[in-house]
């Protein structure tokens, strides 16, 4: 084993052993986390070369170099000693000669998707893009899509919903390959009152359809208050004046009405009518049984174990950031709800290794070395967010404005 560059006592340095990894962990270490050059052969010539080099890369954006060996000890010693940055972070932290163009941030959510062609296909899927290429899972809201069916006044025609569009994305995460040896991750949402909201629950009954795609359904606390009083539920996107005349609805500019209802949207997109509330005018598409649509909801959960489903409005009651921010999508695996253009990255403490004399009467937990962890880890952690490596410009922004971290 290479010598160590950390000042501490071995009895604290043993609770990482390297020698006596198990077959899989070091199986998944070479796979995913050891870094190569591009002929195959190893930079990294065993797992502490890597907990080297992460500590390295994530110290080097200390202001001087007696802060840089400092710190670069202390992140060493954490890793050591249980923190576990996610794995973004091991595969591309210090690994810019090799993999230029990776991130070291796990968790992404696109802009909010504008409803045009050039919004749909010239900006999301070209960003999305971008974002799966750099090893960074990446999570969208597909509710801002007009549904099956609605007319396009530029084109003379109608659409063809969301379902289509969320093929192309599909298809162009399964092309690009992604930093770090993986394939690309996405989440993909939708609000609970869009008209295609049945669709995108059957979707994946569908052989080899969005098998690139996790999904959840937007649920919100109007649609449950529906669910538990039995009541009827409207499936309702925005419409504007051209549509309105065009199919004859009856529309009041200050209230409901049976063709055309107020309601909150996430995108203020332009021709769609608003009130003085910033609610825009609904079309109703469909009117349904609350309970139906939840009990459809939860077959294809049994069947299919998707979609999931997002309690949206108390991720955002819940949200310490509300005053300046609509979340409406999460990362791929759903932990980690993010407003547009939104990126996070993650670490986890492994707490069997605060655990003294294990499985005995004698056993206890050490709580002053994992306070310690605790406490080098988060400035580690949020260290990483000026090495993040992130490939467009508002993610760079949004990431350092907010510094998020979990």
């Amino acid at each position: 084993m290479k010598e160590q560059t950390i000042t501490d006592t071995p009895e604290t340095l043993a609770v990482f052993d390297a020698n006596h990894l198990q077959l899989a962990s070091l199986d998944i270490w070479r796979s995913k986390y050891q870094l190569k050059t591009s002929s195959g052969e190893p930079v990294d010539k065993n797992v502490i070369d890597t907990f080297e080099r992460v500590a390295k890369a994530i110290a080097s954006v200390e202001t001087t170099p007696a802060k840089q060996k400092k710190h670069g000890e202390e992140f060493l010693w954490a890793l050591m000693n249980g923190a576990v940055p996610a794995g973004r972070i091991v595969s591309n932290a210090g690994a810019g000669a090799q993999k230029p163009a990776s991130s070291t941030i796990n968790c992404t959510v696109s802009a909010t998707i504008e409803d045009s062609m050039h919004g749909i296909v010239g900006e999301a899927v070209s960003k999305a893009s971008l974002t799966l290429k750099a090893g960074c899972g990446i999570g969208y809201d597909f509710s801002t899509i007009r549904p099956d069916g609605g007319y396009v006044a530029g084109a003379g025609a109608t659409t063809s919903g969301p379902l289509p569009f969320m093929d192309i994305f599909d298809t162009m995460c399964k092309t690009v390959s992604s930093s770090g040896g993986r394939r690309g991750a996405q989440m993909g949402t939708i609000d609970c009152q869009h008209p295609d909201i049945m669709s995108f629950i059957k979707a994946k009954r569908e052989d080899g359809r969005l098998r690139q795609f996790n999904l959840s359904i937007l649920i919100t606390d109007p649609f449950m208050e529906a669910v538990k009083a039995d009541a009827d539920w409207q499936l309702v996107f925005p419409t504007n004046k051209n549509e309105i005349a065009l199919d004859g609805l009856a529309f009041d500019a200050e209230n409901n009405t049976d063709d055309v209802i107020w309601r909150e949207w996430p995108l203020n997109m332009d021709g769609y009518l608003v009130n003085g509330a910033g609610e825009i005018a609904c079309k109703v598409y469909r009117t349904i049984r609350a309970k139906n649509l939840w009990n459809m909801i939860m077959n294809a959960t049994y069947d299919y174990a998707e979609p999931g489903f997002i309690l949206i409005d108390k991720v955002n009651e819940y949200n310490n950031n509300w005053f300046g921010e609509l979340i409406r999508a999460t990362n791929p695996c759903g932990e980690q709800p993010l407003p547009p253009n939104g990126s996070c990255l993650l670490g986890s403490i492994n707490l069997t290794a605060f655990v003294n004399n294990p499985f005995t009467a004698q056993a206890s937990f050490d709580w002053d070395r994992f306070k310690k962890v605790v406490r080098i880890f988060t400035r580690m952690l949020d260290n990483v967010v000026e090495i993040n490596g992130l490939p467009l410009p508002e993610q760079v922004a949004e990431i350092e404005s907010k510094r998020r971290h979990r």
